[in-house]
């Protein structure tokens, strides 16, 4: 009687699915998207981190106005309510944050698509809400393409509905996901955000600090108040934990006419390139 053989291994979806078959996940993360992104003819990549919390201002005045309205037709004092209003009060001034990094990715690309060689510095978000979203919005304004690298977590986590649906990613494992943000990368602009925003910051800036990332890049900071609150670089160069070059490796800036002035003296600077109109 003929038995039937077991699987092969590449078609063994409990064998993949495994501890042993690890390694060959890790370089599916790796290959998968190099493969799809060669395709689609990326070469490099403007990187938006920031806050997956942020709301546009548009949704954060819709929901405080509806408070409002429900504390007022509230016989009495509801602390709840309240407290939702102070969190919504926050929520609307951060929301600046939002609307700027939506304008500065539109900036960005429209100044792309000047460019003769096409799909140069193609904005790159997380993939997410909050600063993610707004990031791909702004290129979506713009009429242009933009990369999502998401993320499979415990919570909800969705891929936002501005990407292009080609350079739509999602990765299980974060460090190949970091891996991907940084290879394409030369500019880095950091908004305000909180664990995942400073994890990804501080990689960013060792990388660049111990010269393993040897490209050119270009880092901003974007929100002066937020990150002087939050980081005491000042600080640390008092303590001697890092020298004073080590600041020149990132600048701060505050509004989007800024950091796009900055990011694209130091694009032509780092990686000369013609326009199509000269």
């Amino acid at each position: 009687m003929k038995k039937t053989p077991r699987p092969k291994a590449y078609h063994n979806i409990d064998f993949l699915n495994g501890p042993s078959a690890r390694p060959i996940r890790l370089l599916s993360e790796l290959l998968e998207p190099q493969q799809q992104l060669r395709r689609e003819g990326v070469k490099d990549t403007i990187v938006f981190f920031g806050s997956a919390r942020f709301k546009s201002k548009l949704q954060c005045s819709k929901l405080l106005k509806d408070l409002t309205i429900k504390l007022k037709k509230s016989r009495r004092k509801h602390g709840n309510i309240q407290q939702l209003i102070e969190d919504a009060r926050a929520d609307y001034r951060m929301s600046q944050y939002y609307e700027d990094a939506v304008q500065l990715s539109k900036k960005l690309t429209q100044w792309t698509q000047t460019l003769q060689q096409p799909f140069r510095f193609v904005i790159c978000s997380g993939g997410g809400p909050g600063i993610m979203e707004a990031a791909n919005k702004g290129a979506a304004l713009a009429k242009g393409r933009s990369i999502g690298f998401n993320v499979s977590l415990p919570f909800e986590q969705f891929a936002n509905p501005y990407i292009t649906p080609e350079l739509n990613f999602e990765f299980h494992y974060f460090f190949m996901r970091k891996f991907w943000f940084v290879y394409l990368a030369k500019a880095f602009v950091m908004f305000p955000g909180g664990f995942g925003t400073m994890d990804e910051l501080m990689e960013v800036l060792t990388l660049v600090q111990t010269k393993k990332l040897r490209k050119k890049v270009t880092i901003l900071l974007y929100g002066k108040d937020f990150w002087s609150e939050v980081l005491n670089f000042d600080a640390l160069m008092k303590h001697r934990v890092i020298s004073p070059e080590d600041l020149k490796i990132f600048r701060i800036v505050d509004t989007p006419e800024e950091a796009f002035t900055h990011l694209v003296k130091e694009l032509r600077s780092n990686y000369p390139l013609e326009t199509a109109s000269s």
